[in-house]
């Protein structure tokens, strides 16, 4: 079923590649053994799937994903971070994770080594430990990981802005949409391969948030999920010097504003609080208002807001 190693020598040397666990707390038996928390916890699922969140086979597509020897790496280390982006933005501390991987044929057993090798890398710096999952044939390459967090304090919510408060993101917008297009600069395509999760920032910054979400799929697609009216200055929304000399200052707004993927925390704060955000390195690109919808310059946006899965 899985070509020269066999199903459970794949599994023994993809597990090898990160710091796991003795069964029965980790991988080897039907089920991992999680000690009852002190604190509440957070669990987040996503995928990513071969043709919708990358393109292995064509790298000169939209996706790169595909580009140079690291490609799986880059994709194991991209379905992670965009779970521990999700426990990021509930303030939480990373603690661990599963891993569903659904095979074609044509993936080799090195491959699969790969996946694990850039996950447990990232996996490393935040914390987080491999305590199981699973492994099966399918026609496409995903991979669906689950991972829990723990809350050591109140959750950051989505419904906890109030009229006044400051939005901010906590880096820059547009890098990861950039790094789609062809001819993208190395630090744009390594923007879509290899986000980075905002754990460190939320750390020392969630007791001033007052709600706050991941921009996966776009800021202004993302900020409607907040339920409150927003103002937005175009002029301080934060665009790195790589993708405004790449495509311009006016393409590199709507990128920021439509792209996605870029996985920085967009958030909300009282007004007391934006001296000390920002120089924790917070950008401040708005504010929360009464009146309802979100509004760019003093104008109501239309057209696309960002991504939509359906």
């Amino acid at each position: 079923m899985f070509r020269a190693m066999g199903e459970f020598e794949l599994i023994s040397r993809f597990v090898r590649c990160f710091d796991v666990l003795e069964s029965p707390r980790g991988p080897g038996d039907d089920c991992a053994v999680v000690p009852p928390a002190k604190h509440a916890t957070c669990v987040t699922t996503d995928a990513i799937v071969e043709g919708v969140h990358f393109s292995r086979l064509a790298p000169s597509r939209a996706s790169r994903l595909a580009r140079g020897r690291a490609a799986f790496e880059d994709i194991g280390h991209k379905a992670l971070a965009v779970n521990l982006s999700d426990l990021a933005a509930m303030g939480a501390r990373a603690e661990w994770f599963t891993v569903a991987l659904a095979l074609p044929r044509r993936v080799r057993d090195a491959d699969v080594i790969k996946l694990g090798r850039g996950m447990s890398k990232l996996a490393r710096v935040h914390g987080a430990r491999l305590i199981g999952g699973n492994v099966t044939r399918a026609r496409e390459l995903s991979i669906t990981i689950t991972a829990s967090g723990v809350l050591e304090a109140k959750p950051l919510l989505r419904t906890g802005a109030r009229i006044g408060d400051r939005i901010f993101v906590s880096g820059t917008l547009g890098d990861a949409a950039g790094g789609l297009l062809r001819g993208a600069p190395r630090e744009l395509v390594r923007a879509q391969c290899r986000p980075t999760p905002h754990l460190g920032f939320v750390r020392r910054a969630r007791k001033m948030i007052s709600a706050a979400i991941d921009v996966s799929d776009g800021l202004l697609q993302d900020l409607g999920h907040l339920h409150v009216g927003a103002e937005l200055d175009s002029a301080a929304i934060p665009l790195s010097r790589a993708l405004v000399k790449f495509v311009g200052a006016r393409r590199a707004l709507e990128l920021a504003l439509r792209g996605g993927e870029d996985y920085v925390l967009l958030f909300t704060a009282p007004d007391r609080h934006a001296a000390a955000l920002r120089a924790l390195g917070a950008f401040e690109i708005g504010q929360v208002t009464r009146r309802s919808g979100v509004r760019v310059d003093g104008k109501a946006i239309t057209g696309r807001r960002g991504f939509t899965h359906r």
